[in-house]
């Protein structure tokens, strides 16, 4: 532990995710000697990420940090599987780019795409190719490159708007799953699409002009139907 205040931790190291790319934080608890507390939030400050917890509590001494494993399971589920849509949307359109995405804790994830000149059913007609990714078991990976070689190289930052921050070092991170998807992302992922449940295209709307959003769901999920 490197400082503590009321309700707030700043750990040397964290196993946490603090969310971020449309994904939601972790969950988990912080304990120590005296006491323990869930975590509420993430604070991201220049001296590194604070803790929030669920009490005022002050935590001294040494910490553990206990990530909730079922919920970091299904934000990894989850972000396996957008990777899995932008994959299918990004090769199907003509390199069309993300404008927004979230990650749900029912188990649905919205994506939108600039697809001004796409229809529903073309969208929807992708669930196919979609699970067939996830039955072929591919491995996912992840590697380092710099800023300017991320930059450089098309298709590899896929949101027309953000891209994940660089380490310290100027790296940005790469995430690839074989044969199928190369690109920027901040996010944790499965080891394979074969650990992923199948997916569902639950709905495609019109958000404006340019936009489509495409909401899908692990089947089995609260916010799916089997």
């Amino acid at each position: 532990m490197v400082d503590a205040g009321p309700g707030r931790v700043l750990l040397a190291e964290s196993p946490f995710f603090p969310g971020g790319g449309g994904q939601l934080a972790d969950r988990g608890v912080l304990r120590w000697e005296s006491g323990q507390s869930p975590i509420a939030g993430f604070e991201v400050a220049e001296e590194g990420v604070w803790h929030l917890l669920a009490s005022d509590a002050e935590p001294a001494g040494p910490v553990e940090a206990a990530v909730d494993a079922g919920f970091r399971r299904l934000m990894s589920e989850l972000h396996t599987a957008t990777h899995v849509l932008n994959a299918h949307v990004f090769l199907a359109f003509d390199g069309a780019l993300v404008t927004g995405a979230q990650m749900l804790a029912d188990g649905t994830a919205r994506m939108d795409f600039d697809l001004p000149g796409a229809a529903g059913d073309e969208l929807r007609a992708l669930e196919p190719a979609l699970n067939d990714s996830i039955g072929a078991d591919l491995r996912v990976g992840q590697s380092y490159v710099p800023v300017d070689v991320a930059r450089g190289e098309h298709g590899l930052i896929r949101n027309r708007s953000v891209a994940p921050p660089p380490t310290a070092d100027g790296l940005i991170r790469v995430v690839e799953i074989g044969g199928l998807d190369r690109q920027a992302c901040g996010g944790t992922h499965l080891d394979s699409t074969g650990a992923s449940r199948p997916l569902r295209i639950l709905k495609v709307d019109n958000k404006g002009r340019h936009n489509r959003r495409v909401r899908i769901g692990l089947v089995g999920a609260t916010g799916c139907p089997s």
